[in-house]
């Protein structure tokens, strides 16, 4: 064949196809969506461990000419069908790769338009199933009761996490059991089965709920009520639970304005649930959580959630860091409130550290990491915490406490996003911010500073003039100065912008030294925090069991200060878990060469050391390193009781598959 003749017949193809093909592909174009309610009836059987369920969902189009919308929902899930309101049946193909459902929409809608579908579906949830969330049950019906919540996917969601919706949910359960739930609660009798209906009128994110048997503990703690649901071993914490969910909630509602409940259930999950999840008026608790007492903490990230993520909530996924960082910093609020000064320092450094460990990606891109991962909640929660702290230093204590108030209010049953923020703080402060959300949302990376200066005497006391450095050229911020004099400390606040800034600034007294941000206001790398996140890096390698990567991470601390002894007790237990017994002898005995900091170092190293001399059968040694660990007198994670115990009867080598 002729090739002019080839040419004319792929012209000849190409009209007639294309047009073809780009009506195949107009009638399975996937659109936004924002779904405005969702009605869920659904039959719940803990002793079979059983859902049979129907979802009827109104959701309207938020782009034009959408023939396609998605939901997820849990892969245990069998979908027996999906139609209209008049019962026509409507195209649908599950995926169990991203768990969604997929609904063909003909014709296809057009810009705000709205439309209502029934999808059918049941399945078992016994809490063995893979998770939309990787390796975190968040639904499990079991014989004792059950948890059904929204991260599980245990019904259709769209937008998940950003799309807020009204919601009424009527689940029938065997005589014996009840629901509980954050909502407007009703609750009936029918054919030996109950009948409970919990409706959210507002948009938001209902659809947790537990499956309880017995009558909840209530406690009353600062005008707080908090009805208990814990079983077994952990029904013992419920006083302490509930007297500190009051105290915690109290303080809470000083720094974010009115609780939007006053009214709180507490329900036991399970193994393999989150340590804690915030529900509309609701938590949930892991037994690992709930332990012998309460966790404050672990309260004051919970409880923020009620006003950030709840009563408001990300706009998308890349402006987690609003509610995450805002949840891990109301931790700094209620240790500044209730702790000295040093805890909250160490506390603020710790999460700088955490948020230092992950380069990429910058914030407004966290739609891009696995949700719950460490990554994760380093770069939202860590980071977004850092971010609010040096909002704090930049706006000053009144116009931070105004702000942080004035989102929930602002924004109540509604999402916020970046810009939104961006635009609040720049009105208190007077001046246009764009610059600081643009190197702490939009960029990456931290700076290290350089500072050089000189002194001169002026004739009314002292000029110092000096040049900072740094190695971000977008980087843009106030930094406080310390200066030590001969008399009192006096601090200063300079702009730096840009790699190089020189300054000049006044003292009184004679300058000895001049400290850059002298209390850590800056997110940002120095010697000594490379290598505390060297090592956090390692930490995280060794949870995954990434011994090689984790091995490097700790080099990398070592190579920065070769006297670090957390960073040799990391190393050693490396070596201690692959039986190189040698090896981290060495590495324990060059803990306690080092800077023993933090302190605990020591008396876990001896303990060890011992364990190492019981194993190679040195039972003299092994009983002088449990003598010296008792003799630090330090007892950090019940270090004593472990010494004495080896002490009475030597360790004994743990025998795994690998030895």
């Amino acid at each position: 064949m002729r090739r002019e003749n080839v040419a004319a017949m792929w012209v000849w193809a190409a009209a007639i196809l294309l047009p073809q093909l780009a009506e195949a592909q107009a009638r399975t174009a996937a659109g936004r969506i924002d779904v405005e309610e969702i009605q869920v009836t659904a039959d719940v059987n803990p002793r079979t461990q059983s859902i049979a369920a129907k979802a009827r969902v109104r959701f309207r189009a938020v782009d034009d000419k959408i023939a396609q919308a998605s939901f997820e929902l849990h892969n245990a899930m069998t979908v027996s069908g999906v139609t209209y309101l008049d019962d026509s049946r409507v195209d649908a193909s599950r995926s169990s790769q991203d768990f969604s459902i997929k609904l063909t929409l003909d014709p296809p809608m057009v810009k705000g338009s709205t439309r209502e579908v029934v999808i059918r579906y049941e399945g078992k949830l016994t809490g063995e199933e893979e998770s939309p969330v990787y390796g975190i049950n968040f639904a499990a019906l079991k014989p004792e009761g059950g948890y059904l919540m929204y991260p599980s996917r245990w019904f259709p969601v769209a937008g998940y996490t950003a799309d807020r919706y009204k919601s009424e949910f009527v689940l029938t359960v065997p005589e014996g059991y009840k629901v509980v739930s954050g909502g407007l609660d009703m609750a009936k009798s029918e054919g030996g089965k109950v009948v409970s209906t919990s409706s959210f009128n507002s948009p938001g994110f209902g659809g947790s709920l537990a499956i309880v048997q017995g009558e909840g503990k209530k406690v009353s703690s600062g005008g707080v009520n908090s009805l208990i649901y814990f079983r077994g071993e952990s029904a013992a914490a419920a006083d302490s639970w509930g007297e500190e969910t009051g105290k915690v909630l109290g303080l809470l509602t000083t720094q974010f304005g009115l609780a939007p409940s006053s009214n709180l259930i507490l329900v036991e999950t399970a193994d393999g649930a989150p340590n804690g999840y915030a529900a509309p008026g609701m938590l949930f608790l892991s037994p690992r959580a709930i332990g012998k007492e309460s966790n404050p903490k672990l309260l004051a990230n919970q409880l923020a959630r009620l006003w950030y993520g709840l009563q408001t909530s990300p706009a998308s996924r890349n402006h987690l860091w609003i509610t995450n960082g805002m949840a891990r910093y109301a931790e700094l609020l209620h240790t500044e409130q209730t702790a000295a000064a040093g805890a909250v320092e160490t506390e603020v450094r710790d999460t700088y550290v955490e948020a230092l460990t992950i380069d990429n990606p910058p914030l407004i891109q966290a739609a891009r990491l696995e949700d719950y991962s460490p990554e994760y909640w380093a770069t939202t929660a860590a980071k977004g915490a850092a971010v609010y702290q040096m909002l704090r230093n930049v706006l000053g204590e009144d116009n931070f406490k105004k702000f942080i108030k004035a989102i929930p209010e602002q924004f109540a049953n509604k999402s916020v996003s970046t810009d939104d923020i961006s635009k609040m703080v720049s009105d208190l402060a007077g001046q246009d911010l764009g610059y600081f959300f643009i190197q702490w949302i939009e960029s990456s990376g931290a700076p290290q500073f350089k500072l050089d200066f000189t002194v001169y005497r002026t004739n009314k006391g002292f000029r110092i003039m000096g040049k900072i450095q740094q190695d971000l050229d977008t980087f843009r911020m106030p930094v406080d100065l310390k200066i030590e004099t001969e008399g009192n400390p006096e601090f200063k606040r300079v702009e730096v912008s840009g790699p190089s800034s020189e300054f000049v600034v006044e003292t009184f007294g004679k300058p000895k030294k001049v400290e850059i941000d002298p209390n850590l206001r800056v997110l940002r790398m120095s010697p000594t925090m490379r290598v505390a996140v060297a090592i956090r890096r390692g930490e995280m390698f060794t949870d995954i069991g990434e011994h090689g990567e984790a091995l490097k991470e700790f080099q990398k601390a070592l190579d920065v200060n070769r006297n670090s002894s957390l960073a040799h007790y990391r190393v050693a237990d490396i070596f201690f878990l692959q039986n190189n017994y040698q090896a981290a002898a060495n590495e324990f005995r060059a803990v306690m060469d080092g800077d023993l900091e933090p302190k605990w170092t020591e008396v876990w190293a001896h303990i060890n050391l011992g364990k190492i001399y019981d194993i190679t059968g040195q039972r003299d040694r092994a009983v002088n390193e449990y003598n010296l660990a008792v003799r630090t007198r330090d007892d950090t994670q019940g270090a004593q009781e472990e010494a004495a115990k080896y002490l009475k009867e030597g360790y004994k080598r743990q025998r795994t598959a690998a030895n």
